[in-house]
């Protein structure tokens, strides 16, 4: 028995807003409380001396990303149902898109732990000079940086595909679709710039990620709060049904 068939689509909006949710407000906190407290731009020598200084807390941020990656693949399942009576081509292709873009954040977490260990090992204290471990500790956030710029084009896709299929839904608002479009493009145009025109992209952030921001938190408070239309739903999920066996 198809267990979608038996649970309220509702319960799965409300699970998916929930983690949806959890994600945003992990990766606000990563960014902002952490690596933001602690990663000084252009100064390699400052950076490592905070991260030398509080290497749990720069451990912390690496688990709480890990953790947001985990619920996103709950939300992931949660989407892909609900939105799977639009279109299930589509929805399986938002689904890919997804998994894609999670694959590679995650691998990128790697990353920060270059600077724990540079930082913190003597074998590499003793084989390199103070300037050349703070260097290379820096050039490992860079990279996570641009690491992370590089999932975001999946996940720009991601966006694109899901807000047509919110658009179509009938179960959803069309204005919640439109708005998690324009999260798509920005994050698009954030992304190829970060790795086409850097000069560009540092003018254009964080003003071009608020659209963003916007569009993902209205999606993850209208599932947990409103949830769907489920009659609608029903009614959709019926039809898909019907047009499969057809």
């Amino acid at each position: 028995m198809d267990t979608t068939t038996t649970i309220s689509p509702q319960h799965y909006a409300r699970f998916g807003g929930l983690l949806y949710l959890v994600i945003i407000i992990a990766g606000v906190m990563g960014e902002l409380m952490i690596r933001g407290t602690m990663v000084v731009g252009g100064d390699a020598a400052a950076t490592a001396v905070r991260i030398a200084a509080s290497p749990q807390l720069w451990r912390i941020g690496i688990a709480g990303d890990l953790l947001m990656h985990v619920c996103d693949v709950f939300v992931m399942w949660a989407i892909y149902v609900l939105l799977r009576p639009v279109s299930r081509n589509l929805a399986l292709l938002v689904l890919l898109f997804n998994l894609i873009q999670t694959a590679v954040l995650v691998a990128n977490k790697l990353i920060l732990l270059v600077p724990l260990f540079l930082l913190g090992d003597p074998l590499y204290a003793n084989a390199f000079d103070t300037a050349q471990l703070q260097a290379w500790s820096h050039l490992a956030i860079d990279m996570h940086g641009h690491g992370f710029g590089v999932g975001l084009i999946f996940f720009g896709f991601v966006l694109l595909i899901e807000g047509f299929l919110v658009r179509r839904s009938g179960f959803l608002p069309p204005l919640i679709g439109a708005l998690m479009q324009l999260a798509g493009a920005c994050y698009l145009i954030n992304s190829v710039a970060l790795l086409l025109a850097p000069d560009i992209a540092s003018l254009l952030f964080p003003a071009i990620l608020v659209p963003s921001f916007i569009g993902e938190m209205s999606f993850a408070l209208w599932m947990l709060i409103k949830g769907v239309d489920v009659a609608e739903w029903a009614r959709r999920a019926s039809a898909s049904r019907i047009d499969a066996v057809g």
